[in-house]
């Protein structure tokens, strides 16, 4: 108990064995006057765990007792009444239109506030009412259609349908056209398309049931859950140099050896689930179960899933639940012709920043079809975790709009928290883990919510890694406002080691959010336009341009080296890619200058990406030798502001923690990455037995300016 506590008590020895009939605990939330009954039996089964590993958390035990309570109401219900989450999380094979073994149709849809439901399409010559549902409980309906007299399915393959919802007339508003039936997509839907320009705009639903010899069977097992997990994010569409839209199939054949070369045994998949608005970078959803059909099929997207899977890489999706597109047409909003369904009414179901819909993560229903949605891309697709996007937007009610983060602990356990997103994410951690528990979940969370990367019988949230999502902001900080001479090398440290402890953080330099159009990568801080005219190993040298190299090797590595348990870099950024990243849209003229990456600049030798591309693969290949990533946090012994120097071991490596005979494994000085090869690499270093910054041992090492060297120890 703490301070802010009052223990009830009915008569008993206070020493007596806790049963919940006995106390009842208020607590006493600082600033907010609020009672919180805590309920025995209710309280997370490894709540001694997390709060002997974070003391802090001790007067906030009672919210984090009630969070659980609220998941584990939820997860006993969903035991009671649906037959656990391995039945629950399978609504894709129940709902939208599926073929049985005899060509019979069966369609299952949820539309709790439509009088009635229709399905056309080509296979009725669009009638609009020869095919109606019949309305069953809780709001669903279904409709049988049996397969045509020779026993074929009744919907062919690809052909076009759409629902139509009746509304009630008091149910007509702007979401409904003012009519009383509306043409929907099924939330459901696996394939849509969009349309020649001269039909609109809106996306099409094509019914995807292939030939049975047209269905891809996956060839090859997923590798296993890596230890030191290196992420390349990376986006289909514009990893062709050409000027189009970038294949699945294509992707799979040039791209992922890239990936696998430069030593990531991960990709993060970007803008997979549909989304109508290609500029909306794949974080305006319309259909959440459909694969986006720009960059082939979705046999093309397993096949290239299982391509990875060869290669030994884990594959995660980069999903979004934490809102979805206001799309009426084409997307989920006003599905049933009002303005919640799937999401809250009113002001709390819109994102006023992002102009989206907000989810009723307390209905029953879109529990079940966000949590399938998750099942559904493990399952069917073969994915092996996931990226769940603006999650600091889910766990409070303000969304993280105007709100800053002082790391007080009193900001996660207030009003301002919306449980029930909270509890949302704590069941999706949870089932994921469950059925799946070698999947991995990634938070991207700026707020630091303690807990969230532990698991939910602690109390935690369930995630298995948070992104290091200020480390990026304070290199751009640094090298927006300050040269190099002026950074504090405390500040650096102290932004990449801020991190909570046992709680795994993915760390980064940079990723898509720096690459975007209004933004610059760190190689374009550091060179800007030198990059068009000094990157030539025939043009004359340049001093920035050398800066700009040698600091471009050194900030990664010093990210990659002292900053989490992981780490992450977006597509082109390992070989300093040049300009912004703009998808094609109205005010650029539907260009794709900016909508790719230009490869060849990385394969040309007499260009100096190569040196910044080679640089990114042996660091990721030698944290592969020995694993920092999967060591405890780094030591760093030295943080010298006049030398402006950074002294850290990991894993092993660099430091001088132990004494022996130590060579050079890694040096950003070296030749072969177009560095100036200051450094003698058949030099053997010797410890002393002469304490220095904390250290039992020291050396002595030739270090120049802007240069990094890694050192490890010779058995």
């Amino acid at each position: 108990l703490n301070a802010y506590s009052l223990v009830i008590h009915f008569g008993v020895d206070i020493n007596d064995k806790f049963e919940p009939d006995l106390f009842i605990i208020f607590k006493f939330v600082t600033n907010h006057s609020i009672l919180m009954p805590l309920e025995g039996g209710s309280s997370p089964p490894k709540l001694g765990v997390l709060l002997d590993r974070d003391p802090y958390l001790n007067p906030h035990t009672v919210e984090i007792v009630r969070r659980y309570k609220c998941f584990k109401d939820i997860a006993d219900a969903i035991e009671e009444n649906e037959g656990g989450f391995e039945k629950f999380t399978r609504g894709y094979e129940n709902f939208g239109g599926h073929v049985k073994d005899d060509n019979t149709v069966v369609w299952k849809e949820w539309a709790p506030a439509a009088e009635q439901m229709y399905l056309k399409g080509e296979f009725n010559d669009w009638n609009a009412t020869s095919h109606a549902f019949k309305k069953l409980e809780f709001g669903k309906w279904e409709l049988t259609i049996p397969p045509k007299s020779d026993g074929s399915c009744a919907i062919p393959h690809l052909s076009k349908v759409k629902l139509i919802i009746q509304v009630p007339p008091d149910k007509v508003s702007n979401l409904t056209d003012g009519k009383t039936t509306v043409d929907r997509l099924s939330p459901w839907a696996t394939y849509v398309v969009a349309p020649p320009k001269t039909e609109g705009t809106a996306y099409e639903h094509r019914f995807w049931n292939p030939p049975k010899d047209k269905v891809y069977t996956f060839k090859y097992p997923r590798p296993s859950k890596p230890k030191s997990l290196k992420v390349y994010e990376c986006h289909v569409g514009i990893a062709t140099s050409e000027y189009r839209v970038g294949t699945y199939l294509e992707f799979a054949h040039t791209v992922l050896p890239r990936i696998v070369k430069l030593g990531y045994n991960a990709i993060q998949v970007m803008a997979i689930m549909e989304h109508a608005y290609y500029a909306s970078f794949g974080y305006q959803v319309t259909s959440f179960f459909a694969a986006s059909s720009r960059y082939g099929t979705p046999e093309e997207l397993k096949e290239m899933i299982d391509i990875a899977h060869s290669m030994g890489l884990y594959v995660l999706l980069d999903v979004v639940h934490s809102h979805a597109s206001k799309n009426t047409m084409d997307g989920l909003n006003g599905f049933d012709g009002t303005d919640s369904c799937y999401f809250h009414s009113g002001g709390r179901g819109n994102h006023d920043l992002w102009d989206s819909r907000l989810f009723n993560y307390s209905s029953w229903e879109v529990l079940r079809f966000l949590l399938s949605n998750l099942r559904f891309y493990l399952e069917v697709y073969k994915f092996d975790g996931f990226r769940f996007d603006g999650v600091t937007s889910m766990l409070y009610h303000h969304h993280g709009m105007g709100t800053g983060f002082s790391g007080g602990y009193h900001e996660y356990f207030g009003l301002s928290v919306d449980t029930e997103s909270v509890v949302y994410l704590m069941l999706a951690n949870y089932m994921l883990h469950l059925l799946h528990p070698e999947t991995i979940t990634i938070a991207e969370d700026v707020s630091g919510m303690p807990a969230l990367c532990r698991p939910v019988e602690e109390g935690g949230t369930g995630f298995d890694y948070r992104l290091g999502m200020a480390i990026p902001d304070h290199w751009i900080k640094l090298l927006k406002e300050q040269s190099d001479e002026q950074w504090s090398m405390g500040a650096l440290v102290f932004n990449l080691e801020n991190r909570r402890y046992q709680e795994k953080t993915i760390a980064y330099a940079e990723s898509h959010d720096q690459a975007l159009v209004g933004d610059k990568t760190i190689a374009f801080w550091l060179m800007d336009k030198l990059m068009y005219t000094h990157m030539s190993r025939l043009s004359e040298p340049n001093l920035d341009v050398d800066r700009g190299m040698a600091l471009h090797k050194m900030i990664r590595l010093l990210t990659h080296g002292l900053g989490g348990e992981g780490y992450l870099n977006f597509m082109g950024n390992e070989f300093g890619h040049p300009e912004w990243l703009d998808f094609p849209r109205i005010g650029n003229k539907e260009s794709f200058h900016y909508a790719r990456r230009q490869w060849h600049l990385a394969d040309d030798d007499l260009l100096r990406y190569k040196y910044l591309n080679d640089f990114d693969a042996a660091m990721n290949n030698l944290e592969t030798k020995y694993g920092w990533l999967a060591s405890d946090p780094g030591f760093t012994s030295t943080k010298h502001e006049g030398d402006k120097t950074i002294i850290f071991e990991r894993g092993g490596l660099i430091g001088v923690g132990h004494s022996g005979k130590f060579k050079i494994v890694l040096d950003t000085d070296a030749e072969e990455f177009g560095g100036h090869k200051r450094l003698d690499h058949s030099t053997e270093f010797f410890t002393k037995e002469d304490p220095f910054n904390g250290r039992q041992y020291s050396m002595m090492i030739y270090l120049p300016s802007r240069v990094a060297v890694v050192l490890a120890k010779v058995e």
